[in-house]
């Protein structure tokens, strides 16, 4: 698969039309395929809640646009900022398993490449902070 400028594009506009403000794209070789690659196109006003993956760190690289990247502690309580921006001097951030952590999107048409471990597991209660 070769992702193009197009990709990009379409993928945003599926963002930009989605509730969520949100789409991504599989990137996986297929469904058997265990791991978590993708790309995810988000908006401005996505909401992303505050959460954690116990099972596997995270990373994460901005292809195009700006993301603030916030952690939390186990209180809720805002730890660190980072700003991934795709023309800046952050572009890749690789989140370690089990920490909370939520984003907002500053920019519209930003895109995001991200890979975790394992097959995917939906977000459980408890890796939602309240």
């Amino acid at each position: 698969m070769i992702i193009t400028l197009e990709t990009l594009n379409d993928l945003s506009a599926k963002a930009k039309a989605s509730e969520r403000l949100r789409a991504n794209l599989d990137l996986r070789n297929s469904a058997d395929d265990q791991s978590q690659r993708m790309l995810n196109a988000l908006e401005q006003g996505t909401i992303m809640p505050i959460h954690r993956h116990r099972a596997s760190s995270e990373t994460v690289v901005v292809i195009r646009g700006k993301i603030r990247w916030i952690f939390y502690d186990d209180n809720g309580n805002e730890t660190e900022r980072v700003l991934l921006d795709a023309n800046g001097e952050n572009r890749m951030l690789v989140v370690e398993k089990d920490r909370w952590h939520s984003l907002e999107c500053l920019e519209s048409g930003s895109v995001l490449f991200e890979s975790k471990d394992g097959a995917y597991e939906p977000l459980g209660s408890a890796d939602v902070l309240k």
